[in-house]
């Protein structure tokens, strides 16, 4: 009879996770090349889904809402989203976590440098905050979309955000100006 429970178990633990759809529990996507941790293929058709940003312009401190939304209803599981310059390889910015459907993610040693998936549940959107750094140039926000075992989209691009550089702002993109009357 322990021999029974101990292979249950073990049957259990491998093949589970697979039956229920999404690869494994560790499951993750690599902050460069944005790939799965799993052995398939990404999807070469047109991605299901859509990355919408809430300001096309941005200046240091700016905070923008970007949201990543299935179109139609076929959901995802997993994600990976971050910043990064137009020709750029590498995530700029952080990433405020305000979605209980997300968790912030370090890349290059970089706390919240990236966003991704907090549990395995089905979603239809999820959306975050993006904090502009110092420095930046144009920019879009790229992701792995990972819809089922089989199927992931990777390399989904928002538009193009182009950094204004004029006066100091706050966290709300509004600037700082001192107003005088003589």
């Amino acid at each position: 009879m322990r021999r029974h429970s101990c292979f249950v178990f073990l049957f259990c633990a491998i093949f589970l996770p697979r039956i229920l759809g999404f690869p494994q529990t560790n499951t993750s996507i690599d902050c460069d090349s944005l790939l799965p941790n799993y052995e398939a293929e990404p999807q070469t058709s047109a991605p299901p889904y859509l990355i919408a940003v809430s300001f096309d312009n941005f200046e240091p401190g700016n905070e923008i809402q970007v949201t990543l939304e299935a179109l139609k209803d076929v959901g995802f599981k997993g994600f990976h989203l971050q910043a990064r310059e137009v020709e750029g390889d590498v995530p700029v910015g952080t990433f405020k976590i305000t979605d209980p459907n997300t968790k912030g993610l370090g890349c290059h040693n970089v706390t919240n440098s990236a966003v991704g998936h907090a549990n395995p549940d089905v979603k239809q959107k999820v959306t975050t905050t993006w904090i502009a750094p110092r420095d930046a140039r144009d920019l879009q926000f790229i992701a792995t979309v990972v819809q089922d075992l089989e199927k992931f989209w990777v390399g989904i691009q928002s538009k193009t955000l182009t950094p204004t550089h004029s006066e100091p702002v706050n966290g709300t993109g509004k600037s700082k100006r001192k107003v005088c009357f003589e």
